[in-house]
């Protein structure tokens, strides 16, 4: 297959499916650059080869058609900072706009086109709209790590109109490599750190790590559910109720598989939730009625802090707490904390989910582990064993 490595794109138009979702403030600047900066050593390398770059992308959840707070005409500036190069920007993605901008596109400029989701082909992934999109260019490059699990024109349907001319960027190439080390290539002792709210929302992926992990660190709200199927006393703590004897389930499944299943053995509670409630601590399955837990304690920090220092191969998905409260934070920062030291002496760590991206973020640990993922829902997809359309669009 053909690889961005391999393909010369010496006078060639290059469509890029990227992800610059990014978030906008109100004076539409943005706050955080990082899945562009994320897809520039793709675009670089495409320009410095000799080819042109035409770049698509959606941004937020458009209702129907164009809205100002989700054009891409407000990431023009900052992508011409970023790459370096002449960016220009079609008002449309589709249609003689875009068209006539990429006929007259020179080797080392950018075509930025309007956001696709202005367009509801996009998200049917409507076999017209991706031939519009595919007109406009000579080789199709998929780069957007964060829709690979969507099958929208732009990130599997789109491919089909370049069966030769179609390959990954360097940032998917770099996500598979990563997430293949932990799910295929892993080194003993693995320890994966689930957290997060709910437990039906990880699962699949827990099922599908028990035969592969040695450590099972279970952390934030989902921890509830597992502690009321075993009798215990969590007061008002988040719970699925109807999934009770689905922790049941997985509990017994460690036991079997051999897996060392880590709970919180004591918690942070709060009267409310609120950053400026009033806090106690408890055990884990005597939380005080109308309290709620919103981060593990310090014993259950120690414990998890040593089994992850101890680790060597390490995946985490999700918080312990509450992070974004500074009372509720202590959980979260040591696990992060915890991970980058343990990637220091040369363990391999691979980070994913928004909220534990944002947490390394936060802490400002990103450089300090192996590799923080830029897609949450492609990922746990990716993790849980299923085919991303996205993925299977350039492999086919």
């Amino acid at each position: 297959m053909k690889t961005i490595e391999t393909f010369d794109f010496k006078k060639k138009k290059a469509l890029i499916r990227v992800d610059f979702n990014v978030p906008l403030n109100s004076d539409f600047v943005i706050t955080d650059d990082n899945r562009m900066r994320a897809a520039m050593p793709t675009v670089k390398k495409i320009l410095s080869s000799g080819g042109s770059v035409i770049l698509m992308s959606h941004l937020g959840r458009p209702k129907s058609g164009y809205e100002e707070k989700f054009s891409l005409k407000h990431l023009v500036k900052h992508l011409s900072k970023l790459s370096g190069a002449p960016v220009k920007f079609a008002t449309d993605c589709i249609g003689n706009i875009p068209l006539e901008l990429a006929k007259n596109l020179k080797p080392g400029e950018i075509l930025l086109l309007e956001n696709l989701r202005f367009h509801k082909e996009e998200e049917k992934g409507n076999e017209e709209f991706a031939g519009e999109l595919a007109a406009l260019a000579d080789v199709y490059v998929n780069d957007a790590f964060g829709t690979a699990h969507r099958a929208h024109a732009s990130t599997a349907i789109v491919a089909k109109f370049f069966p030769e001319n179609k390959m990954f960027g360097y940032l998917i190439g770099s996500e598979l490599e990563s997430m293949d080390k932990v799910l295929k290539d892993s080194t003993s002792p693995f320890t994966a750190i689930m957290g997060g709210a709910k437990v039906s929302d990880k699962i699949l992926i827990i099922e599908n790590l028990l035969d592969r992990v040695d450590n099972l660190v279970i952390g934030g709200g989902m921890t509830y559910t597992f502690i009321k199927a075993q009798g215990g006393n969590i007061g008002s703590s988040i719970c699925e109720e109807d999934k009770l004897d689905m922790a049941l389930d997985l509990i017994r499944k460690a036991k079997e598989k051999n897996v060392r299943l880590i709970l919180p053995v004591d918690n942070i509670v709060a009267d409310k939730f609120d950053a400026n409630a009033s806090v106690q601590e408890a055990p884990i399955d005597q939380v005080p009625e109308g309290w709620l837990g919103l981060d593990i304690g310090k014993e259950s920090i120690k414990e998890i802090s040593e089994v992850i220092r101890q680790s060597k191969t390490i995946l985490w998905n999700g918080p312990m707490g509450v992070f974004e409260m500074e009372k509720f934070e202590a959980g979260t920062k040591s696990v992060a904390l915890a991970i980058a030291e343990a990637t220091s002496k040369g363990a391999f760590s691979l980070i994913g989910g928004g909220d534990s991206v944002s947490a390394i973020n936060k802490y400002k640990l990103a450089d300090k582990v192996s590799y923080v993922s830029t897609g949450g829902g492609a990922m746990l997809e990716y993790m849980e064993g299923k085919e991303l359309p996205g993925i299977a669009a350039i492999n086919e």
